[in-house]
Order: structure tokens, then sequence, then C-alpha cells
């Protein structure tokens, strides 16, 4: 991967067996292909906690944690998913989710915006902005889970 770090890939256990939502998956050697998610957070708890449920959900990921070279990354990496924290030390989470929706070469690029400002003008601001999806920190996992699944899809663990 771009960057120099390398790709997580998760345990695999109970991953990868029953129904799914179907998007994103296969391509043309049989394997299912893993939604790759790049979470763009400063707290290392909160993306300690994100790691978990990625890994126990089969996803591949990365974190970045800083939003200045946010944007240079998923430009680069083109991930399926961008788990993106509002409040970031360089850019924050608003501007590179206007910068990702501004290129065309990221339109498929989904969105889930993270945020301890959980207000109905926070929410509807990130969306308009272009955030496929908007959750509040601290999450539910199983909110988390159910988004991350409607986004990218995904096994149910």
């Amino acid at each position: 991967m771009a960057n120099g770090a390398p790709e997580r890939t998760g345990a695999g256990m109970g991953v990868g067996t029953g129904a799914g939502t179907g998007v994103g998956t296969g391509v043309g050697t049989g394997a299912e292909k893993r939604p790759r998610v790049l979470v763009v957070e400063d707290e290392d708890n909160i993306a300690l906690a994100l790691e978990i449920v990625l890994d126990a959900e089969g996803y591949a990921h990365e974190r970045i944690a800083d939003g200045t070279g946010a944007l240079d990354r998923i430009r680069a990496d083109a991930p399926d998913l961008v788990l993106l924290d509002v409040m970031l030390p360089g850019v924050s989470g608003h501007e590179i989710c206007q910068g990702i929706r501004m290129d065309p070469a990221l339109a498929a690029v989904k969105i889930l915006m993270m945020s301890a400002r959980v207000s109905g003008i926070e929410r509807r601001k990130g969306l308009a902005m272009g955030a496929d999806a908007y959750i509040a920190k601290p999450f539910d996992l199983a909110e988390l889970r159910g988004t991350l699944r409607d986004l990218v899809g995904g096994t149910p663990a």
C-alpha cells in the first residue's frame, strides 16, 4: 500500500459465510473482495475500538491520525470507505469530505463521518457536505456494524 504502511488484514475467523448484502463482493477469481477502509481518526482509543470492529467484520483497513495528509492518502489508495472524524488536527473532516466529493476519481468512495458532536445541525452539515452516513461517538457497536454493511457490504458476524 501507499506510504509504506502495511495493510491490515484482520484475523478472518468466521468471515466469508452467510448472507451479506452482495455489495462490493467477488472479483473473477472466486474469492470475495474484502472492502478496504481508511480510518481517519486522531484519538488512539477510538481508532483501537474501530480496529477491533473492522478486524472482527473482516475488512482490510489502515489508519491515518492527522487530517493534513488524509486527502492525498485517499487519492493514492482509493479505499471503498473512509471512516472520517470531524475534528482532526491539520485539516477538518468536513474539508476532507468536500475534497473527496469534488474529485470525480473518488466518486465511488463512501464516507462515514464520526463526531462527538451529535446535534441535528452537525449531522445535517456532514451529510450536506457529501458524507454517506454520520455516526455519533461514542458509537453503538451494532449501529456501527450495520452502517458499515449498508455502505460497503460485508458478512454479518
